[in-house]
């Protein structure tokens, strides 16, 4: 079996290795590098630094790092799960080559074991590289020893398998359950068995205690709500120990409670592959039934709408919102980013920012300063998932696109306005709802929504000028290229802009709040100043969106130029 199981996973590793000797390659390879290795360096410093500061409190600081410990531990098992939930329906169910795989003589088990071991990799690579700088951080302040490090490993391996184990199990009984016609519907419930676990998780860390002692009748009871221990039936709690006695150079103990994390990701392993033997081959066999249309007549509707366009543009946009509705893929990514925005204002309604120091009307208009730029990050994440994969989905079907009597900037206008609209309502709705919770000042409202609709059109034309300068029309899952050369320099530079943007504004939107707040007259020169600086951000945005829909079409060209790769 494990001999069967390495010659399916070979075509992988081949896709790995191959082509290293190509210059494009070794650049592409290098920029990914240095940017991931900009981000890991921060994450770590900023972790370093929170933690120099928590030991500066004698009493409490160890039991405030164990606890940010915890939260990350938490966090990383819910993303684990969710990501895997996704990955292994993608692997398992809906990839291209499954009827090629599934026609070749070793069992099913196999099959799936093959397939588990890729939807683990990929749907854990990313939060592991992103966790180590936090756990490197801890070995840094603390200083426990080499067994640490290696402790890592024993802890955060465990953890990765049981959370594939349960999201495989999940899709398992979910698509044996349901009619495999009805996908749309097992997607959908997948999607909000994703929002159960992340906001569970992220509830049962309960981070508002950290900031709000007062909640507790004494100092004793604030002290022993912190040192409770993490839920034993998690398995970021065995993690969480194992780490902890290694900070403390247990080395007993540690391995101990990796041990208790190997044996549940053994034990999940063994039910993946009893429940794989008796299940997996079934529910793959109801996939290939024909699907229930979930939206019938959407067409003729869609061609009433859009009537106001010319015949192929018309055409286009009612492809490209059709495809969109029919892709089961994408329906999950919606409930989880319609999750993400639920925590999002959740965090902002619990702020105690009557309980602060700082004066109220000050801290809460700062608050909403820099909730401009968070909620820019997050666009930038949607935008990554949704758009910036948009010519990509094309497909073996770009030929179409190039055959047909319309230009490529079309092509592409078409995808940017199909986006606008939406992303700019749902941006426009964090940044309104966000400032209604933290009951802000009109002037900083005003300030709020203009800025976000002046970012929002252009990071959307980042995203799509991006991605046709970069596609992958040959991708089995195009939804992957965001983590591709061309993805991860967009988000470098979409982030950028929005960084660009908010110091461009920061000096007059201080100026201006702080007269209003004193009462004091804004002078000619403080309202030429303000002005200046606007004008300045809304010429940055108009730019990134000329530029990037240009470069993105003179690469796409270019890429037609050559012989067809698809």
């Amino acid at each position: 079996m494990i001999r069967q199981t390495l010659q399916l996973l070979k075509p992988r590793w081949w896709s790995l290795t191959h082509g290293h000797g190509d210059p494009r390659r070794i650049l592409r390879t290098g920029v990914l590098a240095a940017m991931g290795l900009g981000f890991w360096t921060g994450i770590y410093l900023v972790s370093r630094r929170l933690l120099t500061y928590f030991q500066k409190s004698e009493d409490i600081g160890d039991i405030l790092a164990y606890k940010l410990l915890s939260i990350v531990l938490v966090t990383c098992f819910s993303l684990l799960v969710f990501s895997a939930i996704l990955t292994a329906l993608s692997k398992l169910y809906l990839s291209k080559d499954l009827n090629l795989v599934h026609a070749l003589p070793v069992p099913v088990e196999t099959l799936f074991l093959a397939r588990w071991i890729e939807s683990t990799v990929d749907s854990a690579w990313m939060v592991v590289v992103f966790t180590l700088p936090v756990l490197a951080a801890y070995g840094t302040v603390y200083r426990p020893g080499l067994f640490f490090y290696a402790d890592i490993l024993l802890a955060l391996v465990p953890l990765c398998l049981t959370a594939s184990g349960i999201s495989a199990l999940i899709v398992l009984g979910v698509v044996l359950v349901l009619p495999a016609s009805r996908i749309q519907s097992v997607v959908v419930f997948l999607g909000l068995s994703v929002f159960i676990v992340l906001y569970l998780a992220f509830r049962m860390a309960r981070p508002e205690r950290l900031v709000d002692p007062e909640t507790f009748s004494t100092v004793l009871g604030y002290m022993e709500q912190l040192k409770a221990p993490s839920p034993p039936y998690l398995p970021s709690t065995w993690a969480l120990d194992s780490l902890k006695a290694a900070l403390r150079n247990q080395w007993g103990e540690s391995l101990f409670h990796a041990a208790l994390a190997w044996s549940s990701a053994l034990f999940m392993l063994f039910l993946n592959l009893w429940a794989a033997k008796t299940a997996y081959f079934r529910g793959y066999s109801k996939t290939q039934e024909a699907m229930i249309r979930l939206f019938r007549g959407q067409g003729t509707f869609l061609e009433r709408v859009l009537s106001f366009l010319p015949g192929p543009v018309k055409s286009f946009a009612v492809k490209e919102i059709k495809t969109f509705l029919r892709d089961q893929t994408q329906w999950s990514q919606v409930f989880l980013v319609g999750a993400l925005i639920v925590i999002y204002l959740y965090n902002y309604s619990v702020l105690p920012l009557e309980k602060s120091p700082i004066q109220t009307v000050y801290l809460q208009n700062v608050l909403s300063f820099l909730n401009m730029a968070l909620a820019g990050f997050v666009l930038v994440a949607v935008v990554a998932r949704f758009a910036f994969p948009a010519v990509s989905m094309e497909g073996g079907s770009f030929w179409i696109v190039r055959s047909s009597p319309i230009t490529l900037r079309s092509f592409l206008w078409i995808k940017f306005w199909i986006y606008l609209l939406p992303l700019l309502v749902l941006s426009e709705t964090l940044i309104v709802a966000t400032n209604l919770l933290l009951r802000v000042t009109p002037l900083m409202m005003g300030i709020s929504v203009a800025t976000i609709f002046c970012l929002t059109p252009a990071v959307i034309a980042m995203g799509i000028g991006m991605g046709a300068a970069f596609p992958d029309f040959a991708s089995e899952n195009p939804a992957q290229s965001v983590t591709s050369f061309g993805g991860m320099l967009f988000m470098m530079l979409a982030s950028a802009l929005i960084g660009a943007v908010i110091l461009l504004e920061a000096g007059p939107v201080y100026r201006l709040f702080m007269a209003g707040i004193k009462g004091k007259p804004i002078s000619f020169w403080l309202w030429s100043g303000s002005v200046a600086a606007f004008s300045g951000a809304l010429a940055l945005c108009i730019t990134a969106v000329v530029i990037s829909m240009r470069f993105g079409e003179t690469r796409l060209k270019q890429e037609n130029s050559h012989a067809p790769k698809i």
